[in-house]
């Protein structure tokens, strides 16, 4: 844990983050019931905050303190600094949002973290094939193609989606995007 401390830490002191509400956070939020929300790997907490405006109380971790501490003194918003995999979610979430982070221990764990009928977010990066596009170099960190839709195929699917888009480097990447609610 200590060494992605600090990677982490050094990554957020040095390299551009993004700082805009992912699309997908910023077009289905609303449709959460509202209470708590989880906002896993939260960065900096440009979805954090957007979430905490719309009125829920969002529980916002990292195992950065240097991205959680652009969230203090944030209304409706309890930081937690703690590596993911070892931390133990609560079954009281209206709402949780993954966006660029791929742990796939963690969905049993946000599937039983949500309440009856709460909604997830995810979106992250999926394998590409061809040419020009950017990619981790631990393909551990990639979904395959489809692989989030079939991981929340219990759940009711709101909107599911794999497209390319750009990163901030102007790099070209795949994103797969779900919506889903627990039956």
């Amino acid at each position: 844990m200590y060494d992605d401390k600090v990677r982490w830490n050094k990554k957020y002191e040095t390299l551009p983050m993004p700082t805009h509400v992912a699309k997908v956070v910023k077009h289905y939020a609303d449709q959460a019931p509202r209470g708590t929300a989880l906002d896993i790997a939260c960065g900096q907490g440009r979805n954090t905050v957007f979430l905490a405006e719309r009125g829920f109380k969002v529980d916002a971790i990292d195992i950065s303190e240097v991205a959680l501490s652009y969230l203090d003194d944030i209304e409706n918003v309890t930081t937690i600094c703690a590596d993911i995999d070892d931390y133990t979610f609560g079954n009281e979430y209206a709402l949780i949002v993954n966006v660029n982070y791929l742990d796939r221990a963690l969905i049993p764990k946000i599937k039983e973290a949500l309440k009856h009928r709460g909604m997830v977010i995810f979106e992250t990066f999926v394998e590409a094939e061809g040419d020009g596009f950017h990619q981790p170099s631990n393909t551990e960190y990639l979904l395959h193609v489809n692989e989030l839709l079939n991981l929340f195929q219990s759940f009711e699917i709101l909107y599911y989606e794999e497209r390319i888009d750009t990163n901030l480097r102007g790099e070209k990447v795949k994103i797969a995007s779900l919506v889903a609610r627990k039956p």
